[in-house]
């Protein structure tokens, strides 16, 4: 394990290849594996020097009361890249992974070769995802029902609960699909810092500066994805962007269709 001091917390990451820089950022309560069953170790053996990282709080990287927003994790990510001397890359990120990405893009494009950002939500979309009617909270609550939980009608859209009620599920999605999650940390990270509030703070991501990232972008979604109002967004306004549906694909695309993510990034770095 590499461990590095970065905004005043120790932060956990992974470095291995030789080659262009990528590096690879997880999602909400995720962490660095995700990206070593398939995706990292096929960039790596195309020829790209893989960096992983713990976002703050997730994984081994300590968790800190508050910094959670995407545009203070997108600091972090700045400060590992100083760090690391690594002076410009191609930065990978999944779901709110892909926020942070999309947030040094815009505050650092200099540090952003291409942008590839799998499954962004948009802090600035949030709104829209809290109505009653969002497809993702009936696809969620489906899916606890399906591991034996009933979801109280009160509490459906309760982003909060929902999180912590699935913290009690098997992993639903991949290599380890069945079996048991970590629950300590993760329930300290939900219970006891700014995350959930911070997941929600636009900061400077508005939705009139997501049109002046003019970083090459690969946007990739799932066609049965609950986040494709986002992609029907930053696909018309996002200035250089290369848009991508995953067939039958749904919101863990590099944990469900690894191999069709790899060909596209590949084709796309390669460009």
């Amino acid at each position: 394990m590499a461990f590095i001091e970065v905004n005043g917390i120790k932060m956990h990451y992974i470095t291995n290849g030789e080659g262009p820089d990528i590096v690879m950022v997880h999602g909400l309560l995720g962490n660095l594996a995700v990206w070593h069953f398939k995706i990292g170790p096929a960039l790596r053996k195309a020829g790209y020097r893989i960096t992983t990282l713990d976002m703050r709080g997730h994984g081994y990287s300590e968790i800190a009361p508050s910094g959670y927003t995407s545009e203070a994790l997108a600091a972090d990510l700045l400060a590992l890249l100083d760090a690391l001397d690594i002076e410009s890359a191609h930065i990978l990120g999944h779901s709110y992974g892909a926020d942070v990405c999309m947030h040094l893009a815009l505050l650092h494009p200099d540090r952003v070769k291409t942008l590839l950002a799998l499954e962004p939500g948009l802090p600035a979309l949030v709104e829209e995802r809290k109505k009653d009617h969002w497809g993702g909270w009936t696809y969620w609550v489906g899916r606890l029902k399906e591991a034996g939980f009933e979801v109280p009608p009160e509490k459906r859209t309760d982003f909060r609960y929902l999180l912590k009620v699935s913290l009690e599920t098997p992993k639903f999605y991949g290599p380890a699909r069945g079996l048991p999650r970590k629950r300590g940390r993760l329930l300290e990270l939900i219970n006891n810092t700014s995350l959930v509030s911070d997941y929600e703070v636009v900061g400077s991501l508005t939705l009139g500066a997501v049109r002046k990232i003019e970083t090459p972008t690969l946007l990739v979604y799932g066609e049965n994805s609950y986040f494709l109002g986002s992609y029907e967004f930053l696909r018309e306004a996002l200035p250089n962007c290369t848009p991508v549906l995953l067939p039958g694909g749904e919101h863990f695309g590099p944990l469900e269709q690894p191999e069709m993510i790899i060909e596209h990034i590949l084709d796309f770095v390669k460009c």
